[in-house]
């Protein structure tokens, strides 16, 4: 029995490092373009290297046991009892318990407190967003600008969202930002997104203000194409906008 704890042990910790390889190698992630994304993105990834040895664990186990313990012909006849063993039964509970505690430390406490530190400042920029089955309408208060065909965002530029909804509930998401909220009728939520990389969707599928909640019949057509842009392109677009809305 000892020979094949040994060797489970050697073939667990093998799938272990190619899993961790893979991990490491593998861009699974979709294309992250704001502050706030990398540190979901740190947070994911952190849970997926330490879930790696637990999936190696359930295939080593399955593998070698499907390989040594096999039994052909017509021997139905039941294997010996496995008895639990109180010293690897406290092990597995102080491990699982100890990993536990450390993903609501770090990242769970630790990036919490890092998607919202800072508070409101009138250097940010502020966009209302408000839903509708099954539109978005984008309002730039402070600049009088009003768009329901795109949302423009200057790059480094840190954005106050403050969403709401007419009708039913729906959901802001920029897949791009990561960060999602909801949309609530009477009521006002907000989130803070800085963006870091200019884009658009013509660049990436993952730059669109995209419904997060199923709200109806029209729920897959409620989006609209983000523009990440340089402030000077956001000036100039700004100023296009307000033209427009002037002579009108």
């Amino acid at each position: 029995m000892q020979k094949d704890f040994l060797l489970a042990g050697l073939l667990w910790l093998v799938l272990t490092v190619i899993g961790e390889v893979a991990a490491v190698q593998w861009d699974y992630l979709p294309f992250a373009a704001a502050e706030q994304a990398e540190i979901i993105d740190e947070a994911f990834e952190v849970l997926v290297y330490m879930s790696v040895p637990v999936v190696a664990f359930v295939f080593a186990a399955v593998i070698y046991s499907f390989i040594r313990f096999r039994r052909s012909g017509d021997d139905f006849e039941d294997g010996p009892p496995i008895r639990g063993h109180k010293g690897v039964i406290g092990g597995w509970i102080t491990i699982t318990t100890a990993l536990t505690l450390l993903v609501i430390v770090f990242p769970g406490a630790v990036g919490w407190f890092e998607l919202h530190e800072g508070d409101h400042t009138p250097d940010d920029l502020v966009v209302q967003v408000e839903g509708s089955r099954w539109a978005w309408k984008v309002t730039y208060p402070n600049q009088e600008v009003v768009s329901f065909t795109e949302l423009v965002l200057p790059v480094h530029q840190k954005t106050l969202f403050q969403v709401t909804a007419t009708d039913v509930l729906h959901a802001f998401w920029v897949p791009a930002f990561r960060m999602k909220i909801d949309a609530v009728p009477g009521r006002v939520t907000e989130i803070r997104i800085t963006p870091d990389k200019v884009g658009s969707e013509e660049i990436d599928h993952g730059f669109r203000l995209q419904c997060a909640e199923l709200c109806g019949l029209g729920h897959y057509i409620m989006k609209i194409p983000v523009r990440v842009v340089e402030m000077e392109e956001f000036e100039a677009w700004v100023a296009q906008n307000t033209s427009k809305a002037s002579g009108q």
